[in-house]
């Protein structure tokens, strides 16, 4: 499968005190907007130093009050889903290192979740501040069999969602998923992950994986790309995080790093929606900056509303 890379941040559940710069507790039970922003410049460094006075929200077009704003280090609960389907025979000792190298960086407020993808999906480490624990979980995994990608997304948004709703503080919560290819073995769609995602307020980078002569190929075809790759990107563009692409395995390294320093540059924000119906409906979300002109953000694209 071609490589991806995926991250899940807090998104409905909590309510909170504008101006926070730390974690904090709050009520559960109700409907906040949690929207996690990457803010850049043109040169794509990201821009620190703002306050909730900087932010603009709109939902639907209707500027929102925010109840929730976070610019310094909030703790981030990170799920590692692995590819061991038999594709990465090759690849796993290398991929398991970067993913390791990865965790490394972790803090000790954090926590951490490791989930194989075969034909089936499996907790090796539950959530929880044991690193080591889920550093030998990477190591131990073995490749084989086929891969179940959306079944594994799906199965882990649905546990981080039930995880962040039993959270009486504020986290952040990632989602990496690695993998080399195409989903070949699913009961579940695309569309229903990327229905997922969207009730969740689930941030995904994505990273594609593939072999040089992949990437040949590729180019001949004048950029095809294939239905995993599009998938991903789509995933990546709707939830307002990245994609990128490996052509070789030792690139997975970097694509771990950019990862990890876009999720100690973000901006934790929540509101409550002035549209308080529980339908099910899309909700627009757009968020603009004030007082810096060059200073562009970059979130979710929206949200599914709660129903009934």
């Amino acid at each position: 499968m071609k490589a991806a890379v995926i991250v899940i941040l807090w998104g409905i559940g909590t309510t909170g005190v504008v101006g926070h710069d730390s974690p904090a507790t709050f009520k559960s039970g109700v409907d906040l907007v949690a929207l996690n922003v990457v803010v850049v410049n043109p040169r794509q460094q990201f821009v620190a130093g703002l306050t909730a006075d900087n932010f603009n929200v709109y939902e639907d077009g209707v500027q929102q009050e925010l109840t929730y704003f976070a610019s310094g280090e909030v703790p981030l609960d990170l799920a590692i889903l692995l590819d061991t389907s038999a594709s990465m025979y090759d690849k796993l000792t290398t991929a398991q290192e970067a993913a390791v190298g990865f965790v490394s960086a972790m803090r000790p407020v954090d926590r951490l979740m490791v989930i194989d993808i075969k034909e089936s999906s499996r907790v090796l480490a539950p959530l929880s501040q044991d690193l080591t624990a889920a550093k030998n979980a990477i190591r131990g995994t073995s490749a084989q069999g086929a891969t179940s990608l959306y079944n594994g997304l799906y199965i882990t948004l649905k546990e981080m969602t039930r995880q962040r709703q039993a959270e009486t503080d504020v986290r952040r919560q990632a989602v990496v998923l690695l993998s080399d290819g195409d989903d070949t073995s699913s009961l579940v769609s695309f569309d229903d992950v990327m229905e997922l995602a969207k009730q969740s307020g689930i941030s995904i980078y994505t990273i594609a994986l593939s072999s040089s002569l992949d990437a040949q190929i590729d180019r001949r075809r004048h950029a095809h790309f294939s239905k995993s790759d599009y998938g991903m990107k789509s995933l990546a563009q709707e939830t307002g995080a990245r994609a990128f692409s490996a052509l070789q395995i030792g690139d997975l390294a970097d694509a771990y790093k950019s990862i990890g320093q876009e999720l100690s540059s973000q901006y934790a924000l929540g509101y409550l929606p002035t549209n308080q119906r529980r339908d099910g409906g899309y909700r627009r979300v757009v968020v603009r900056i004030v007082d810096r002109a060059n200073a562009r953000p970059r979130t979710r694209a929206g949200y599914l509303a709660p129903r009934g």
